[in-house]
Protein backbone atom coordinates (compact mmCIF):
# COMPACT_ATOMS: atom_id res chain seq x y z
CA UNK A 1 0.00 0.00 0.00
CA UNK A 2 1.45 3.32 -0.91
CA UNK A 3 2.08 5.15 1.87
CA UNK A 4 0.51 8.83 2.08
CA UNK A 5 2.68 11.84 4.10
CA UNK A 6 2.41 15.84 4.34
CA UNK A 7 4.95 15.59 1.07
CA UNK A 8 2.71 13.87 -1.15
CA UNK A 9 0.53 15.98 -3.64
CA UNK A 10 -3.15 16.76 -2.43
CA UNK A 11 -5.75 15.72 -4.78
CA UNK A 12 -8.48 17.83 -3.78
CA UNK A 13 -10.15 21.17 -5.04
CA UNK A 14 -11.96 23.62 -3.23
CA UNK A 15 -15.41 24.60 -3.63
CA UNK A 16 -14.42 28.03 -4.51
CA UNK A 17 -11.82 26.86 -6.87
CA UNK A 18 -14.58 23.96 -8.60
CA UNK A 19 -16.94 27.58 -9.02
CA UNK A 20 -13.92 29.38 -10.42
CA UNK A 21 -13.55 26.78 -13.04
CA UNK A 22 -16.87 25.88 -13.88
CA UNK A 23 -17.61 29.80 -14.37
CA UNK A 24 -14.64 30.20 -16.67
CA UNK A 25 -16.13 27.28 -18.87
CA UNK A 26 -19.46 28.78 -19.03
CA UNK A 27 -18.00 32.09 -20.51
CA UNK A 28 -15.86 30.48 -22.76
CA UNK A 29 -18.77 28.25 -24.23
CA UNK A 30 -21.26 31.65 -24.61
CA UNK A 31 -20.91 32.07 -28.21
CA UNK A 32 -19.32 35.07 -29.65
CA UNK A 33 -22.25 37.68 -31.22
CA UNK A 34 -21.70 38.00 -34.78
CA UNK A 35 -20.55 41.29 -36.24
CA UNK A 36 -21.23 41.97 -39.39
CA UNK A 37 -19.78 44.83 -41.90
CA UNK A 38 -23.29 45.96 -42.73
CA UNK A 39 -25.97 47.35 -40.47
CA UNK A 40 -29.21 45.32 -39.51
CA UNK A 41 -31.96 44.51 -37.82
CA UNK A 42 -34.26 42.28 -35.95
CA UNK A 43 -37.40 41.48 -37.33
CA UNK A 44 -40.19 40.50 -35.72
CA UNK A 45 -41.99 37.62 -37.46
CA UNK A 46 -45.79 37.61 -37.81
CA UNK A 47 -46.32 33.96 -36.84
CA UNK A 48 -44.07 34.73 -33.28
CA UNK A 49 -42.13 31.62 -34.38
CA UNK A 50 -45.04 29.62 -33.08
CA UNK A 51 -45.33 27.26 -36.12
CA UNK A 52 -41.67 26.14 -36.30
CA UNK A 53 -40.87 22.79 -34.66
CA UNK A 54 -38.51 23.26 -31.60
CA UNK A 55 -35.91 23.59 -32.50
CA UNK A 56 -35.55 25.41 -35.75
CA UNK A 57 -33.89 28.38 -36.05
CA UNK A 58 -37.00 30.49 -36.75
CA UNK A 59 -39.00 29.10 -34.05
CA UNK A 60 -37.68 32.26 -31.83
CA UNK A 61 -39.79 34.09 -33.90
CA UNK A 62 -37.22 36.82 -35.08
CA UNK A 63 -35.37 37.17 -37.88
CA UNK A 64 -32.10 39.48 -38.54
CA UNK A 65 -31.99 40.90 -42.18
CA UNK A 66 -29.63 43.41 -43.82
CA UNK A 67 -30.23 46.96 -45.18
CA UNK A 68 -30.21 47.34 -49.25
CA UNK A 69 -27.50 47.94 -50.36
CA UNK A 70 -26.75 48.54 -54.65
CA UNK A 71 -25.84 44.72 -54.85
CA UNK A 72 -29.39 44.42 -53.79
CA UNK A 73 -30.74 46.58 -56.30
CA UNK A 74 -28.63 45.12 -59.24
CA UNK A 75 -31.04 41.95 -57.94
CA UNK A 76 -34.12 44.23 -58.71
CA UNK A 77 -33.07 44.88 -61.96
CA UNK A 78 -32.32 41.73 -63.32
CA UNK A 79 -34.52 41.14 -66.54
CA UNK A 80 -34.25 37.64 -65.77
CA UNK A 81 -35.79 37.31 -62.30
CA UNK A 82 -38.17 39.91 -63.08
CA UNK A 83 -39.59 37.70 -66.09
CA UNK A 84 -39.44 34.30 -64.28
CA UNK A 85 -41.43 36.04 -61.65
CA UNK A 86 -38.61 35.26 -58.82
CA UNK A 87 -36.96 38.62 -58.20
CA UNK A 88 -38.93 39.40 -54.79
CA UNK A 89 -38.18 36.31 -53.67
CA UNK A 90 -34.17 36.32 -54.29
CA UNK A 91 -34.25 39.56 -53.07
CA UNK A 92 -35.58 38.59 -50.12
CA UNK A 93 -33.11 35.62 -49.30
CA UNK A 94 -30.28 37.69 -50.38
CA UNK A 95 -31.28 40.14 -47.38
CA UNK A 96 -31.75 37.63 -45.21
CA UNK A 97 -28.91 37.45 -42.79
CA UNK A 98 -29.75 34.29 -40.49
CA UNK A 99 -29.19 30.75 -42.04
CA UNK A 100 -32.53 29.64 -42.76
CA UNK A 101 -34.03 27.09 -45.19
CA UNK A 102 -36.63 30.01 -47.16
CA UNK A 103 -38.95 27.39 -48.16
CA UNK A 104 -39.29 26.73 -44.26
CA UNK A 105 -40.53 30.06 -44.17
CA UNK A 106 -44.34 30.58 -43.62
CA UNK A 107 -46.32 32.77 -46.28
CA UNK A 108 -47.34 34.84 -43.29
CA UNK A 109 -43.76 35.18 -42.28
CA UNK A 110 -42.78 35.98 -45.90
CA UNK A 111 -45.48 38.80 -46.14
CA UNK A 112 -43.84 40.41 -42.90
CA UNK A 113 -40.23 40.11 -44.67
CA UNK A 114 -41.65 41.77 -47.62
CA UNK A 115 -42.37 44.96 -45.49
CA UNK A 116 -39.54 45.27 -43.57
CA UNK A 117 -37.66 44.93 -46.60
CA UNK A 118 -39.44 48.26 -48.49
CA UNK A 119 -39.13 50.12 -45.29
CA UNK A 120 -35.30 49.15 -44.60
CA UNK A 121 -34.43 49.81 -48.69
CA UNK A 122 -36.56 53.14 -48.91
CA UNK A 123 -38.04 54.11 -45.67
CA UNK A 124 -41.99 53.78 -44.50
CA UNK A 125 -43.64 56.05 -47.12
CA UNK A 126 -45.17 54.51 -50.19
CA UNK A 127 -46.44 56.71 -52.54
CA UNK A 128 -49.43 55.00 -54.88
CA UNK A 129 -51.58 55.85 -57.00
CA UNK A 130 -55.17 54.46 -56.38
CA UNK A 131 -58.42 54.37 -58.39
CA UNK A 132 -61.50 55.21 -56.61
CA UNK A 133 -64.10 51.83 -57.39
CA UNK A 134 -66.90 54.31 -57.57
CA UNK A 135 -66.22 57.15 -59.25
CA UNK A 136 -62.79 56.41 -61.23
CA UNK A 137 -61.28 59.04 -60.41
CA UNK A 138 -57.28 58.55 -59.04
CA UNK A 139 -55.92 59.52 -56.33
CA UNK A 140 -52.43 60.16 -55.30
CA UNK A 141 -51.13 58.46 -51.44
CA UNK A 142 -48.91 58.87 -49.76
CA UNK A 143 -48.94 55.51 -47.16
CA UNK A 144 -46.86 54.89 -44.04
CA UNK A 145 -45.61 51.36 -44.24
CA UNK A 146 -45.24 51.79 -40.54
CA UNK A 147 -49.16 51.22 -39.98
CA UNK A 148 -49.65 47.54 -41.35
CA UNK A 149 -48.62 45.55 -38.20
CA UNK A 150 -49.32 41.48 -37.60
CA UNK A 151 -52.96 39.99 -37.42
CA UNK A 152 -54.40 40.04 -33.96
CA UNK A 153 -53.90 36.54 -33.14
CA UNK A 154 -55.21 34.48 -30.16
CA UNK A 155 -52.01 32.30 -29.53
CA UNK A 156 -53.54 31.03 -26.53
CA UNK A 157 -55.12 28.58 -28.41
CA UNK A 158 -52.42 27.05 -30.01
CA UNK A 159 -49.25 24.91 -28.60
CA UNK A 160 -46.33 26.41 -29.17
CA UNK A 161 -43.95 24.03 -31.80
CA UNK A 162 -47.09 22.09 -33.35
CA UNK A 163 -47.35 22.63 -37.22
CA UNK A 164 -50.57 20.66 -37.98
CA UNK A 165 -53.82 21.75 -36.62
CA UNK A 166 -57.35 19.72 -35.95
CA UNK A 167 -60.87 20.82 -37.74
CA UNK A 168 -64.06 18.72 -37.48
CA UNK A 169 -66.89 19.14 -40.20
CA UNK A 170 -70.21 19.18 -39.11
CA UNK A 171 -70.38 15.23 -40.34
CA UNK A 172 -68.14 14.20 -37.77
CA UNK A 173 -65.02 14.01 -40.45
CA UNK A 174 -61.57 15.13 -38.42
CA UNK A 175 -59.39 16.34 -41.12
CA UNK A 176 -55.57 18.14 -39.82
CA UNK A 177 -54.34 21.22 -41.47
CA UNK A 178 -51.04 22.99 -41.69
CA UNK A 179 -50.39 26.45 -42.73
CA UNK A 180 -48.53 26.96 -45.77
CA UNK A 181 -45.00 27.72 -46.63
CA UNK A 182 -42.83 29.24 -49.22
CA UNK A 183 -42.31 25.69 -50.68
CA UNK A 184 -45.91 24.41 -50.52
CA UNK A 185 -46.70 27.54 -52.70
CA UNK A 186 -43.87 26.75 -55.00
CA UNK A 187 -45.59 23.15 -55.16
CA UNK A 188 -48.94 24.17 -55.45
CA UNK A 189 -48.25 26.73 -58.46
CA UNK A 190 -46.54 23.75 -60.45
CA UNK A 191 -49.50 21.83 -59.98
CA UNK A 192 -51.70 24.70 -61.09
CA UNK A 193 -49.96 25.08 -64.12
CA UNK A 194 -50.40 21.42 -64.92
CA UNK A 195 -54.00 21.64 -64.33
CA UNK A 196 -54.21 24.81 -66.83
CA UNK A 197 -53.70 22.30 -69.36
CA UNK A 198 -56.99 20.99 -68.80
CA UNK A 199 -58.78 23.75 -67.50
CA UNK A 200 -58.59 25.54 -70.03
CA UNK A 201 -59.97 23.10 -72.21
CA UNK A 202 -62.98 22.65 -69.37
CA UNK A 203 -63.14 25.97 -68.40
CA UNK A 204 -62.44 25.23 -64.71
CA UNK A 205 -60.17 27.10 -62.82
CA UNK A 206 -58.75 24.14 -60.22
CA UNK A 207 -56.69 27.26 -57.92
CA UNK A 208 -58.88 26.65 -54.96
CA UNK A 209 -59.31 22.50 -54.46
CA UNK A 210 -55.56 22.46 -55.30
CA UNK A 211 -54.97 24.36 -52.65
CA UNK A 212 -56.95 22.81 -50.09
CA UNK A 213 -55.71 19.79 -51.13
CA UNK A 214 -52.00 20.86 -50.00
CA UNK A 215 -53.62 22.74 -46.83
CA UNK A 216 -54.98 19.67 -45.16
CA UNK A 217 -52.78 16.78 -44.13
CA UNK A 218 -55.27 14.02 -43.12
CA UNK A 219 -58.48 13.11 -43.13
CA UNK A 220 -59.83 10.76 -40.45
CA UNK A 221 -56.19 9.94 -39.82
CA UNK A 222 -54.96 8.41 -43.11
CA UNK A 223 -52.30 10.75 -44.89
CA UNK A 224 -52.57 8.91 -48.10
CA UNK A 225 -52.61 12.09 -50.78
CA UNK A 226 -55.48 9.87 -52.59
CA UNK A 227 -57.40 9.56 -49.44
CA UNK A 228 -56.90 13.69 -49.01
CA UNK A 229 -57.81 14.26 -53.21
CA UNK A 230 -60.81 12.45 -53.03
CA UNK A 231 -62.49 13.77 -49.69
CA UNK A 232 -61.75 17.42 -51.05
CA UNK A 233 -62.95 16.82 -54.38
CA UNK A 234 -66.29 15.76 -52.61
CA UNK A 235 -66.06 18.53 -50.07
CA UNK A 236 -69.69 20.42 -50.24
CA UNK A 237 -69.29 24.02 -51.00
CA UNK A 238 -70.75 24.86 -47.73
CA UNK A 239 -68.01 23.09 -45.50
CA UNK A 240 -65.62 24.59 -47.51
CA UNK A 241 -66.75 28.12 -46.80
CA UNK A 242 -67.01 27.02 -43.20
CA UNK A 243 -63.29 25.36 -43.13
CA UNK A 244 -61.90 28.92 -45.09
CA UNK A 245 -63.33 31.22 -42.89
CA UNK A 246 -61.81 29.24 -40.10
CA UNK A 247 -58.64 29.10 -41.74
CA UNK A 248 -58.49 33.26 -42.26
CA UNK A 249 -59.11 33.42 -38.52
CA UNK A 250 -56.77 31.47 -37.48
CA UNK A 251 -53.53 31.43 -40.18
CA UNK A 252 -51.18 34.63 -38.87
CA UNK A 253 -50.16 37.12 -41.04
CA UNK A 254 -49.72 41.13 -41.88
CA UNK A 255 -52.58 42.64 -41.73
CA UNK A 256 -52.30 45.17 -45.06
CA UNK A 257 -55.85 46.91 -45.11
CA UNK A 258 -56.27 50.38 -44.59
CA UNK A 259 -58.43 53.34 -44.71
CA UNK A 260 -59.03 54.75 -48.19
CA UNK A 261 -61.41 58.12 -49.04
CA UNK A 262 -61.63 59.22 -52.53
CA UNK A 263 -60.82 62.52 -53.20
CA UNK A 264 -63.24 62.88 -55.57
CA UNK A 265 -66.43 61.38 -53.92
CA UNK A 266 -67.67 60.67 -51.14
CA UNK A 267 -66.63 57.15 -51.48
CA UNK A 268 -64.83 55.28 -48.36
CA UNK A 269 -63.19 51.76 -47.68
CA UNK A 270 -61.82 51.09 -44.16
CA UNK A 271 -60.60 47.76 -45.35
CA UNK A 272 -58.68 48.24 -48.66
CA UNK A 273 -56.01 46.29 -49.06
CA UNK A 274 -53.01 47.75 -50.16
CA UNK A 275 -52.02 47.71 -53.55
CA UNK A 276 -48.12 46.25 -54.42
CA UNK A 277 -47.36 47.89 -57.28
CA UNK A 278 -44.48 48.46 -59.44
CA UNK A 279 -43.57 51.66 -57.23
CA UNK A 280 -42.98 48.89 -54.09
CA UNK A 281 -39.31 48.05 -54.80
CA UNK A 282 -39.02 50.69 -57.29
CA UNK A 283 -40.38 53.82 -56.24
CA UNK A 284 -40.40 56.53 -59.15
CA UNK A 285 -40.61 53.58 -61.68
Amino acid sequence: MTKVDDNYPKQGISNEEIKRKFAEAAISDTPTPIKHDFATEMIDLPSQGYFYPEGHPLCSGKLEMKYMTAKEEDILSSATLIKQGVVIDRLIQALIVDKVNYNDLLVADKNGLLIAARILAYGPQYDVEITCPSCGAKNQLAINLNQFESKDLDFSKFTKGETEFEYRFRDGKVITYKFLTHGDEKIIEQDIKGYNKVSRTLGIDTQLSTRLKHIITSVDGNREKAVVSKFVDGLLSSDSLTFRRHLKEVTPDIDLTFSFACDSCDHIDDKMMLPLGVSFFWPGA
